[in-house]
Order: structure tokens, then sequence, then C-alpha cells
């Protein structure tokens, strides 16, 4: 036996004992009889789960049923085959990009604080070099740096560590070609190799959030349309219906994924009373 529908109106009398006291030492209990009305709101869906859902029920129902019988028109149905493929196809490709993204966002610290701690050794190494006085101070000026400053730049953000590792690769370059000893622990080769890793990953990074962004503004404008044809569907089938009681035409519109809810004080109300 098939449940009854907890969408169907409710029309419940009910009994409301107010209980006053009018006398210290005495309590009166009157009642009153109410008739109090419980019905369902039609929501359309807010999330792309709900529209998706939304439309496949409509097209299956449009499927299934000949066009004569069919409560909403042929052109509104030929409206929903036609978005739907491609709007669930953009749902898909945009969960999968943000996917994507947030893994390597994971990553990116980490690449970040390799980079730079390899890049600051660098030229912490350089300077106890010219503290020692194996180095002139004037080898600072290769990598940017004032010849007279032995404090390690700041890279805090991408945009200075960035420069600062270009600026220490091709510095140590220039030595390197003028015959000059090299730099070790770490070697220029091995600053490369962390700086590389980190340039790979600022710029997947930048690919993927350039793709999130137009990924997006496909599915926002999809999402305009679903909305549009949604409603237009509903509406469409409510009216169909619109001579049947409340309840059965609530009924009928449900089966074209028509969504009914109760506000959650009437919820409340309901739990009460049973």
């Amino acid at each position: 036996m098939k449940k009854k529908s907890k969408k169907k109106s409710k029309k419940i009398r009910i009994l409301l004992f107010v209980l006053k006291k009018t006398v210290p030492s005495h309590d009166f209990l009157f009642v009153n009889f109410e008739t109090v009305e419980i019905m369902p709101y039609r929501r359309l869906p807010n999330t792309d789960a709900a529209r998706l859902k939304a439309l496949k029920q409509a097209f299956q129902k449009g499927r299934e049923t000949p066009p004569f019988k069919l409560a909403y028109s042929q052109s509104t149905f030929n409206k929903v085959q036609a978005l739907l493929p491609s709007f669930e196809s953009n749902v898909r490709l945009y969960k999968s990009t943000y996917a994507t993204a947030i893994a390597k966002g994971r990553e990116y610290p980490a690449n970040f604080k390799k980079a730079k701690l390899y890049i600051s050794h660098f030229i912490q190494v350089m300077n106890m070099a010219i503290a020692r006085g194996e180095l002139h101070p004037n080898n600072r000026t290769f990598y940017g740096l004032d010849e007279q400053d032995s404090k390690v730049p700041e890279m805090n953000t991408e945009a200075e560590l960035i420069k600062w590792g270009e600026l220490v690769i091709a510095g140590e370059s220039e030595r390197l070609k003028k015959g000059m000893t090299p730099i070790t622990n770490p070697t220029i080769a091995v600053v490369k190799v962390r700086f590389g890793q980190l340039m790979d990953a600022y710029h997947s990074k930048k690919i993927n959030q350039k793709n999130n962004i137009r990924i997006l503004n496909d599915v926002t404008a999809l999402r305009t349309q679903a909305d549009e044809i949604i409603l237009n569907v509903w509406n469409e089938v409510e009216q169909h219906f619109s001579n049947l009681p409340d309840n059965l035409m609530r009924e009928k519109a449900a089966e074209y994924g028509v969504a009914y809810v109760y506000r959650r004080n009437e919820l409340k109300r309901l739990n009460v009373l049973h």
C-alpha cells in the first residue's frame, strides 16, 4: 500500500487548549476550535544538482508521454531536450576543473616554500663567502643586490620570489661565464630545479584559474537558461492540472519534477499534530 504523500495540503481541525488563570485559587480551561490549513509552496531549484534533476524529470516525462497528453508544450520540451546535455556536461566539466585546481592548489605552497628556501640559502652562502673574504662584495651586483648589503631580500610574495629566483639564476650564469668560482651547497643547478618546479606549479595554477573562470561563466549563462526553462515547464504543468483539487494537482505536477516543500514553521506544526 502506498503511503500518503507528505506534500499534500492538510486541513486539520485541532483543539487549542488555553489555560488562563483568572482567579488565584482556580484554573479555568477554555477550549477554542480553529481550522488550520497547512499548504506546501513551490520551490524552484537553486543548485546545479537540483536543476539537473528538474530538467531530467521533465525530459523523461516528455519522452515517455505522447505530445497530446503531455502537460507542457512541445516547444518547451524541445528547449529542455536541447539544453539538458550541454548543461550536464558543463556542470561536470566545472566540477572536474575545480577539483583539479583544489588539488594543485594544495601542492603549490610546498613548491613555493622549497624554492624560497633554496634561493635564500644560495644568497646566504654567497654572503658568507664574502664575509670570509673568499669573494669580493661586488659579486652581489651580479644578482641585483647592493654591493654593501648583506641582507637576504624579502621573498614573501609570488612576485618577489619569482623576481629574485630569476636574478639569482641569471647572475650565477653570468659569473660562471666569466670563469668565477661557483657558489655551492646549494649549487645553481639545484636552485634551478626547485625554481623550475615552482614556475611549473605557478603556470599550472594560472591556467587552472583561467579555465575555471571561463567554464564558470559558461555554466552561469546556462543556469539562467535552465531557470527560465524550468519555470516555463512548471508554470505550464500547473496550468494544465489547474482544474484538479489542490492535492491532486500537486501530486500530478510532482511527476513532472515540480517540487513542493513546507516552510519550517509549518513542519514544526505538523510534527506537533502528529
